[in-house]
């Protein structure tokens, strides 16, 4: 039995996952969110922890006897909640992190959809960098996740990059997202200490077809 605790359970990418998972028997997991009254379809190999992932006590709870940890958070205090989320793992003494971040946080987008998408979201980008410097410089068995332009299609198509090399296309999938968390999940040896942009093959372009 692997169990799994999803920190942000109510985003987008979370309910995929969600859904991938639901009905395994061999996977429980802990769906925790700020307001679980919002979390729709919840499956029977699930139960609900509501509570904000900056107040310890309530997080260092949620993490007793999980055996890994996703992460699907954002906001203005990204920085600090990554921060919370290892402290709360390394006291339970849980290794296995798998944590959303965003294209563009090194930087790593060539030609001019980097500057443009430098120049629409740079400066939100910050903490999102704190962040994954944080996650990278703990002894976690982390695996961040930094996906392109999200969209809504209905469709798992999608290649990766390591950190270091040039990111590829403009769009992704949240599906396809979850596709691979949910693989690294079901085989937690995945990616381990990965640092992996997830685009759709072929979308290559100055900007997001939807922009």
């Amino acid at each position: 039995m692997t169990n799994v605790l999803v920190l942000g359970a109510g985003g987008q990418i979370a309910r995929h996952v969600i859904a991938m998972l639901a009905g395994k028997d061999d996977v429980r997991l802990t769906l925790f969110a700020r307001n679980t009254a919002r979390l729709a379809d919840v499956p029977g190999n699930a139960s609900t922890v509501q509570g904000d992932v900056l107040d310890a006590a309530k997080l260092n709870e949620a993490m007793k006897g999980q055996d890994i940890v996703y992460a699907n958070l954002t906001g203005e205090d990204l920085d600090a909640q990554a921060k919370s989320v290892i402290a709360a793992m390394e006291a339970e003494g849980i290794s296995r992190l798998i944590f959303i971040l965003s294209l563009g946080i090194y930087d790593e987008i060539p030609g001019k959809f980097g500057e443009w998408n430098n120049a629409t979201i740079g400066d939100d980008l910050k903490p999102f960098r704190r962040a994954g410097d944080a996650i990278e410089a703990s002894g976690l068995d982390f695996t961040i996740i930094r996906p392109a332009w999200l969209t809504d299609e209905e469709e798992v198509d999608y290649e990766l990059t390591e950190r270091g090399q040039p990111f590829k296309g403009t769009v992704v999938s949240r599906k396809s997202v979850a596709d691979l968390i949910a693989k690294i999940i079901r085989s937690p040896d995945l990616h381990i200490r990965g640092n992996l942009g997830v685009d759709k093959p072929g979308t290559d372009g100055d900007k997001p077809y939807f922009m």
